[in-house]
C-alpha cells in the first residue's frame, strides 16, 4: 500500500519514512522465510525412523563354549541399529529361557521388551515375571536390567513370591541376578510356617 504524505510534511523525514518502511519490509520477509525455513527443518526432523531389519516369530539361542546359555522367543523383534542411540524391540513381548550352569532353567516373561545396545540397558514391561528353578517368582509392571553390572531395579510396585505362598511386596526394588544383594524399599513380607 502507497503512503501519501501531505505536503506538510518535510522532504528529509519523508526520506526516513521511506527507509524505515523498507527496512521494515525487509525484516517482515526475512523473519517469514526464516519461518518457512524453520517449519521445513521442523518436518525434516519429525519424520518418523524405520527398522532396519524386522523379524517374526523368532526363537534366538545364545550358545557359549557349545552350551545353550539363553533361548529368546518373541512374535516380533524391530532393530533400530542405524539410529544415533541404537535399540532393538519387541513390541509384542518377549519369552526368555536362561539356561545356569548346572542346567537349571529360569524364566523371564514380559508384555513388551526394548535393549539398549550401547547402553547394556534393557528395559521389560508390562506383567514382568521372572520364575527361577526353584519356585521363586518375582512380579512387576516395569523392571530394568543393567547388563554391564548384572543388576535389577524397579521403581514400581513389585511381589516376590516362593513356593509355600511366603512373600515379599512393596514398591521399588534392587538386586543382582543371582539374588545375593537385595535392597527393597518401602516393603511388607508375610512368611508362612512350613512344618
Amino acid at each position: 500500500m502507497l503512503n501519501v504524505v501531505s505536503n506538510k510534511t518535510k522532504p528529509m523525514s519523508f526520506i526516513k519514512n521511506i527507509l524505515l518502511t523498507g527496512s521494515l519490509l525487509t525484516l517482515i520477509v526475512t523473519m517469514a522465510s526464516c519461518d518457512s525455513n524453520f517449519k521445513k527443518i521442523q518436518k525434516i526432523n519429525t519424520v518418523p525412523f524405520f527398522a532396519t531389519t524386522q523379524g517374526e516369530n523368532i526363537n534366538l539361542k545364545y550358545i557359549d563354549s557349545g552350551s545353550v546359555k539363553a533361548i529368546l522367543v518373541s512374535p516380533q523383534m524391530l532393530d533400530y541399529s542405524q539410529v544415533k542411540y541404537p535399540f532393538t524391540e519387541f513390541p509384542k513381548g518377549i519369552h526368555l529361557t536362561l539356561i545356569d550352569s548346572e542346567k537349571n532353567q529360569n524364566f523371564v516373561v514380559a508384555d513388551y521388551a526394548i535393549s539398549y545396545g550401547k547402553k547394556e540397558l534393557v528395559d521389560l514391561r508390562g506383567n514382568v515375571v521372572i520364575t527361577s528353578h526353584d519356585g521363586k517368582k518375582l512380579e512387576t509392571d516395569q523392571l530394568y536390567y543393567d547388563q554391564k553390572n548384572d543388576w535389577f531395579y524397579t521403581e514400581k510396585f513389585y511381589k516376590i513370591s516362593d513356593i509355600d505362598n511366603s512373600f515379599t511386596e512393596g514398591v521399588g526394588i534392587d538386586f543382582d541376578s543371582k539374588f545375593k544383594t537385595v535392597t527393597a524399599q518401602n516393603s511388607y513380607a508375610e512368611r508362612n510356617k512350613t512344618e
